[in-house]
């Protein structure tokens, strides 16, 4: 007798412990799928609002199963909630990255190139006239560069939530040439507005925006008001170069094959990551700081890719730029790059 108690005893705690999975597992599945409905609304905004409140409503009877109620029975009612749960996934991870929606004007084009050996034409280069109202005078253009002449890479982070958050912005100086600044941002259609939620369930895709540096940073330190940070980055020669070509291996990705943006995995920050990680000689360690992205500069100041002369404190001070551009409207794009690196080292090789 003694026996079968404890037979029973552990039948129980095994039963117990697997409703109490599937029931954790009710409620994570649920929250993310009527999330997805919710920004992806694919009935429309009536009819999706209709099956998320349908879905929550099965969903709260299956984890009230194990109480007092259920549709049919509870083994047919799990069997109906995983089938349908199925179902979403197909719906979900079958929809696609397209290139033919009404993008906005800032990333209606797609970056194109051609290169000769070290010898690269650009097509595409953004040059936007940004005005203080936040318009702009649209304007694209072709630059040529020669790798040869790379002389610095530069990390430029801009922060507009908080200090665990900025945008990551990639600059390269050329001996012979105007900066040229990469981006790794959403493709917004137009009178579409950034939202994080909707960056985790494939509400946007991934747009690489090759531009002039007052363009893209200038919108931001003195249109949008973020703050921004610009570090000059310590790297062989030979790695500037590689870093560059990743941006070009990158814009004939994207070409061919659209893609999701995603909040946490396929960001600014991590796409970065990614190919710095293709042109080091060695792994880069895994860091938190790649996700909470504002505190990349303090991880490549940890790996001595930023300077050690300065700790972070006099690096972040030193490094403001919205301090040396503030109420410069009419600033030419030579003069802004000059005051962006204003009182800061030059990058070691």
């Amino acid at each position: 007798m003694q026996k079968l108690g404890a037979a029973e005893w552990v039948k129980k705690l095994g039963s117990g412990a697997l409703h109490s999975l599937f029931s954790l597992f009710v409620v994570l599945s649920s929250v993310w799928l009527c999330m997805a409905l919710w920004v992806q609304q694919p009935l429309g905004w009536l009819a999706s609002r209709v099956l998320i409140g349908a879905w929550a409503a099965f969903a709260l009877s299956i984890l009230g199963i194990y109480a007092t109620q259920h549709f049919f029975s509870r083994r047919k009612d799990a069997m109906i909630y995983l089938l349908g749960f199925i179902c979403s996934l197909f719906w979900y991870f079958g929809l696609e990255a397209r290139q033919d929606r009404e993008w906005a004007p800032e990333v209606s084009r797609i970056l194109r190139y051609e290169q000769r050996g070290n010898a690269v034409t650009l097509h595409n280069v953004r040059n936007f006239d940004w005005r203080p109202d936040g318009s702009y005078a649209e304007h694209w253009e072709t630059r040529h560069y020669d790798l040869n002449q790379i002389t610095g890479v530069n990390i430029i982070t801009s922060y507009w939530m908080g200090p665990q958050i900025a945008h990551t912005l990639v600059s390269f100086d050329f001996a012979n040439a105007p900066p040229l600044t990469f981006s790794i941002e959403i493709r917004k259609e137009k009178h579409e507005e950034f939202s994080a939620v909707g960056g985790f369930f494939r509400k946007y895709e991934l747009s690489l925006v090759a531009s002039d540096e007052k363009d893209i940073v200038y919108t931001r330190s003195n249109i949008r008001g973020e703050q921004v940070y610009f570090f000059p980055v310590n790297m062989p020669e030979s790695a500037r170069i590689k870093l560059f070509q990743e941006y070009l291996r990158k814009a004939d990705e994207l070409a061919r094959h659209p893609k999701w943006y995603n909040t946490l995995s396929s960001n600014c920050t991590t796409l970065v990551f990614d190919m710095a990680q293709a042109v080091s000689p060695q792994p880069l360690p895994a860091d938190y700081r790649l996700f909470a992205s504002g505190y990349l500069p303090n991880y490549l100041h940890d790996l001595n890719a930023i300077s050690g002369q300065w700790d972070m404190q006099t690096w972040y001070q030193r490094a403001h730029v919205n301090p040396k551009v503030r109420g410069m409207a009419h600033i030419s794009s030579a003069e802004y790059s000059q005051r962006a690196r204003q009182g800061l080292p030059r990058p070691a090789e």
